[in-house]
């Protein structure tokens, strides 16, 4: 168990990350990679990216075992503002911080000649990890993006309502079940005993779409406090391919619905009241809520919700006894009349049908 121990400075200081880290999900992904499951999450995925790969998981192996430690330099924290950012940063971290970091690998002794190197502080060797893990991220992490950034968004959209309702205690209470808020201690599940002293840093808060199971910190504790944890895949749904797109009429807008011809158009494809219903969830919002600002029946609310999920415009995240809906990218892309430009996971082989809109009648139960 890793226990995260916090002073009030430290609450004051608790924050999300503002969007996906381009390295954590890179490395975190190339763990997936290797899991030989089949499942609906990752499964078409895995299938996807190994076959654009060329070479570059055998040049990660070494680094990134499949559990357990890996360097911490492979995460620098200008992760979150980009693939870019994140490799400009890696090139300048000094050499004996690449030596102390590598010789706690597993296997350090029987490392390929060129990770010896690097160990080193050769440049060159720093050029090729860099050089591979910006292919990989291109092969494999690059062409979800939109995606990924999608259930993250949906995740920060629940732990904001959580932090408006609760502060900083609604908010650490409102995470995962592998996390558990016993004040002044986050309890985290962990492979090693472990305790983080934050002293008066704070903590970054940060959903990873390919972190399973249990979160993931920084070995050293001098290192910028950050807990990686998974976002929920349970009710993520299926969403149609890019080439599957529901046509959107010529003349819709630009913007996210705002303009009438733009709902209109929508209207004259989805219908009236499950357009609307779409253009409230944009902002992200309960059943409950939707119900209310739609002015249909919570079962009503609660229909409508399901079928926008299952033609893969609205994704579903239960935030305790309530459940909480935001747009998927193709959701997002069908309000603002063009295309998400995105590779999707666990794409039908068709593309669902809208049934008949009704604007009232029973539904799938869900709180909101």
């Amino acid at each position: 168990m890793l226990r995260v121990h916090f002073s009030e400075l430290d609450l004051a200081r608790l924050r999300m990350a503002v969007r996906p880290d381009a390295l954590w999900e890179t490395v975190l992904s190339f763990h997936r990679l290797r899991e030989n499951r089949a499942e609906s999450v990752y499964g078409k995925w895995r299938s996807e990216a190994r076959n654009r790969l060329n070479g570059e998981a055998r040049l990660l192996a070494p680094l990134i075992p499949s559990r357990g430690y890996f360097p911490d330099f492979l995460t620098p924290a200008e992760g979150v503002i980009g693939c870019d950012a994140a490799m400009s940063a890696l090139r300048a971290i000094p050499g004996e911080r690449l030596h102390a970091e590598l010789a706690g690998l597993p296997a350090a002794r029987a490392l390929p000649g060129w990770i010896r190197d690097l160990a080193q502080g050769e440049r060159r060797s720093l050029d090729r990890l860099i050089s591979t893990l910006r292919a990989y991220h291109r092969a494999a992490v690059a062409p979800y993006w939109p995606h990924i950034q999608a259930r993250i968004e949906a995740d920060r959209v629940a732990r904001g309502r959580a932090l408006l309702d609760g502060g900083a205690d609604g908010l650490l209470a409102s995470l995962p079940p592998t996390m558990r808020w016993r004040a002044p201690v986050l309890e985290v599940d962990y492979p090693v005993d472990r305790d983080l002293w934050l002293r008066g840093r704070g903590l970054l808060l940060l959903p990873s779409f390919f972190c399973r199971g249990a979160p993931v910190t920084y070995r050293n504790p001098e290192l910028t406090p950050v807990l990686v944890y998974p976002v929920e895949h349970a009710r993520c749904g299926l969403i149609p391919r890019p080439e599957q797109r529901p046509a959107v009429a010529s003349g819709s807008g630009a913007g996210a619905g705002s303009g009438s011809g733009s709902a209109r158009t929508l209207g004259k494809l989805v219908g009236q009241t499950r357009s609307a219903v779409l253009l409230e969830v944009g902002g992200g919002c309960t059943t409950s809520e939707l119900a209310r600002r739609v002015g249909v029946s919570l079962a009503s609310a609660s229909q409508h919700a399901s079928v926008l999920r299952e033609a893969g415009l609205v994704h579903t995240l239960r935030q305790g006894s309530a459940v909480l809906h935001t747009l998927t990218p193709l959701g997002a892309a069908l309000l603002r009349g063009g295309a998400p430009g995105e590779r999707v996971f666990g794409a039908p082989a068709a593309p669902a049908a809208l049934p008949p809109v009704a604007t009232s009648g029973r539904g799938p139960s869900e709180r909101g």
